[in-house]
């Protein structure tokens, strides 16, 4: 036998150790802390360990359970950033797709592993109300901006073949890190993108972008991209798309939609989203509000044409020899990425198997459970929101009528206080130069008691901390 392989045997008592250690750790899982006790020396001696010369086995297999206990559980109180909660039956999907060890670059390479790719695709672009569009799956937004930006670039300033020169991106100043990454990545320059104010809710303000755009128009300076945000990474706030849409075509601008975060909020609460599918590109993060585990993202296009262009460079081996539309497709034709993992395999099955419907009642049940969140804090005259509660993040702090830095500082040690007691794990913003607490709802196991408790423990890190 290969020094590497293992008999079928060998293989289902892995399986059965790991499948049996994920079971196990579902089911405590809500009795876990958050976050977990451990320290950087801790992990350190579980896991900086010389590579073992002879193998150890079902051992090694034994040994993964160790991890849970040096990690941030993802119960129903974990609430940071934009961290969605890793439905376990599309987990067995991965474990699936790796055994099969399907590339995912062309029919030809992959057959059933495309087709379900494509179709999970347009299952996704249907449900947000975006008929029509092409797309391939990432590894997340950053990925999906990045691409979506490069077909911006060639769409009003081509590169590829003589390389990049200025053009102007507009993004508001509520945009997500990755947006300035890929305009310096793609030779735009940060210094030819223009940030847009935002308006008492946190959205693009329309007005300023026309001015900014006309200015430019003046100076001979060519725009190439509108970025809108359909949820900010901060405080969810959600761009007025169709507006921005008609500046975009007004001007001859790509409209890029930043929809990582909260584009799958169309599924329950699609009056929301009104203008998505006015976009030339989106990104969208199934590994965030479609609850899968990571990494699992989205770009959505209108255009296959500019997307080949964009993307499509081939060298002799990886030359297609059919014209059918579906033996001869390839993703590495519209896409940044040749190897490909067989990512579509988890939203499949975990569709397939809760149904459309179970998704939409979770999502609502976040946004629902995020209006909950800021009528309790607005009922207590203690606490402060600090931005509207669009979709399901909720900013605040504890206000005592003390001065912006003491404020500020009280919040950063509640903040600490609340972490080191490893019930509840929130994360931290800025806005408007206040410290906030914030809490994210993407999550499938949160419960109305578990937000109740989030408070709960807001409240007693005020009292531990004065």
């Amino acid at each position: 036998m290969p020094p590497l392989d293992v008999s079928p045997d060998e293989f289902r008592a892995a399986a059965d150790r790991v499948t049996e250690a994920s079971a196990g750790f579902l089911e405590s899982l809500d009795d876990l802390p958050t976050v977990s006790r451990t320290s950087g020396a801790a992990t350190a001696s579980a896991f900086d360990a010389p590579l073992p010369e002879e193998g150890l086995g079902l051992t090694a297999v034994s040994d993964m359970t160790e991890i849970a206990n040096h990690l941030r559980a993802p119960t129903g109180r974990r609430l940071p950033y934009v961290v969605a909660s890793g439905e376990p039956v599309a987990a067995l999907a991965d474990l699936y797709a790796s055994v099969l060890n399907q590339n995912v670059t062309a029919w030809r390479s992959a057959p059933a592993a495309v087709t379900i790719e494509r179709t999970v695709v347009r299952w996704l672009a249907e449900a947000i109300g975006c008929r029509g569009f092409s797309g391939s799956l990432t590894s997340g937004g950053s990925a999906a901006n990045l691409m979506g930006l490069a077909m911006a670039r060639e769409s009003r300033a081509a590169a590829n073949e003589d390389g990049a020169g200025a053009g102007v991106v507009y993004v508001s100043e509520e945009v997500h890190m990755s947006v300035p990454k890929a305009v310096a990545l793609l030779g735009l320059g940060r210094a030819h993108m223009r940030v847009i104010p935002v308006d008492a809710g946190f959205r693009m303000d329309v007005r300023a972008l026309e001015t900014a755009i006309a200015v430019d128009r003046r100076a001979e300076k060519r725009g190439v991209a509108i970025v809108a945000s359909a949820g900010t990474i901060t405080t969810g706030a959600i761009d007025p798309l169709p507006a921005v849409a008609e500046v975009a075509r007004e001007y001859d601008l790509w409209l890029h939609v930043d929809g990582a975060y909260g584009a799958l909020a169309a599924l329950a609460a699609p009056e929301k989203l009104a203008g998505l599918e006015l976009a030339d590109s989106l990104s969208v993060d199934a590994h965030k509000w479609l609850f899968q585990p990571l990494d699992c993202s989205l770009l959505l296009f209108r255009d296959r044409e500019l997307a080949n262009r964009t993307f499509a460079y081939n060298d002799d081996y990886v030359t297609l020899f059919s014209d059918d539309p579906v033996e001869g497709f390839a993703f590495f034709e519209e896409s940044l990425e040749l190897s490909r993992r067989f990512r579509a395999l988890k939203i499949w099955l975990s569709l397939r198997y809760h149904g459309a419907r179970a998704f939409r009642q979770a999502i609502a049940a976040n946004l629902r459970q995020a209006q909950l969140l800021r009528d309790v804090i607005e009922g207590e005259p203690a606490f402060e929101l600090l931005a509207p509660v669009e979709l399901s993040a909720v900013c605040f702090r504890w206000n005592d009528g003390a001065d912006p830095a003491t404020l500020n500082r009280r919040n950063a040690e509640i903040l600490a206080c609340i972490t080191q007691r490893g019930r509840v794990l929130l994360s931290n913003a800025t806005i408007r130069g206040a410290f906030a607490l914030r809490a994210c709802i993407v999550n499938h196991r949160t419960t109305d008691d578990d937000v109740r408790i989030v408070m709960d423990e807001v409240r007693e890190a005020v009292k531990l901390t004065s």
